[in-house]
């Protein structure tokens, strides 16, 4: 056997080790309820789990974990802006049951984050209920003081890839929100939302069914 053809069954064998042991090692650290760490939440429900590897997570006091959720590989859960602020509300960040949040989603909580009952999520969904002002045009946007509003996502919605949802933003029970839509306000039940902003293209009433556009007035 030549040295190139035992480089690369080398490399091979290498290579299925260390995918072996990646597995193993985010497998152990995968999070469940039993583990001392979840202790740390203010809930975390039972058959439910962290997946690892985990992204930034902190101020696990005031955040809520429903039964049977799954929170996937590097996702970021935050409250405030640091582990020992004290916040004004709790749970600042709550996840209902038997929700799937994808990989790479960040929910950054600084007054009340709602997550409904059996919510989906794409990959890099980015929810947060803090934004910054711009009130003084001389100022950097960064410095400026922030505006906080309260965000709910109703049960049984569905938010693709890459969705934002900004400060202030209400989502009806069974929405859909398209990948890569920016969303801001108040939504019906029922919807299919995409764009950015985000409108309402079509919606369901169990009157008339479906129909394209937002819900007449």
């Amino acid at each position: 056997m030549t040295p190139v053809n035992n480089r690369l069954r080398f490399r091979q064998f290498l290579g299925a080790r260390v995918r072996a042991f990646r597995r193993y090692v985010n497998e152990v650290a995968t999070v469940g309820p039993s583990d001392p760490y979840a202790k740390k939440f203010q809930y975390f429900g039972k058959g439910a789990a962290l997946m690892a590897p985990q992204g930034v997570i902190y101020n696990e006091r005031y955040l809520a974990i429903g039964d049977d959720t799954l929170i996937g590989p590097n996702v970021c859960l935050t409250a405030g802006i640091s582990g020992e602020q004290t916040m004004l509300s709790s749970p600042v960040v709550s996840i209902g049951r038997k929700c799937i949040i994808g990989r790479g989603s960040h929910i950054i909580g600084h007054w009340s984050i709602v997550l409904g009952d059996e919510i989906q999520t794409g990959p890099y969904v980015y929810i947060t209920d803090e934004n910054h002002s711009y009130e003084d045009p001389d100022q950097p946007i960064g410095w400026q003081r922030p505006t906080e509003a309260a965000v709910r996502i109703g049960s049984g919605s569905w938010l693709g890839a890459n969705v934002v949802i900004l400060p202030g933003t209400v989502l009806g029970e069974n929405t859909v929100v398209a990948a890569g839509a920016v969303v801001r306000g108040v939504f019906p039940d029922h919807a299919v939302l995409g764009g950015v902003p985000a409108k309402v293209l079509r919606h369901y009433t169990r009157e008339n069914g479906w129909q394209s556009g937002p819900p007449s007035e």
